[in-house]
């Protein structure tokens, strides 16, 4: 199996504190920056941690996810999720979070989302169409 990372998606109040914060507590610098959006690809411990600035969000967490960085991964995830009745949405080569994706969902019993996927190349948009709940 492929190196992976844990993903965590939190809700921020300010992009630009968040990101200050978060390089100072990792001591890592910002992987990706835009308006409203961030990411840090942090190697150790190995975690993408993404900020989505969201000041009235009731939720800190916005979702979690595993990162891998192989197709075979997703398609690995996607069979276990489906055999286990677990799976829900799949994306192939879509758009999100300025990033091309395969991606495979899933939601715990409380409706926590989860989402396993391979950035296939990076985009200029955040959405290629219009935009679903990130």
């Amino acid at each position: 199996m492929s190196k992976q990372r844990v993903q965590l998606a939190l809700n921020v109040k300010n992009i630009d504190e968040a990101v200050d914060y978060y390089s100072k507590l990792f001591g890592a610098e910002v992987n990706k920056c835009k308006p409203g959006y961030a990411n840090f690809a942090i190697d150790e411990p190995p975690l993408k941690l993404v900020l989505f600035e969201n000041p009235g969000a009731d939720e800190r967490i916005n979702h979690l996810g595993v990162e891998v960085f192989d197709q075979a991964d997703v398609a690995a995830a996607t069979d276990r999720f489906v055999k286990a009745d677990i799976a829900g949405e799949q994306e192939v080569a879509s758009t999100c979070c300025y990033a091309t994706q395969d991606k495979i969902w899933s939601a715990d019993p409380q409706g926590l989302r989860w989402e396993w996927y391979v950035i296939l190349e990076d985009s200029e948009t955040f959405f290629a169409e219009e935009p679903v709940d990130a």
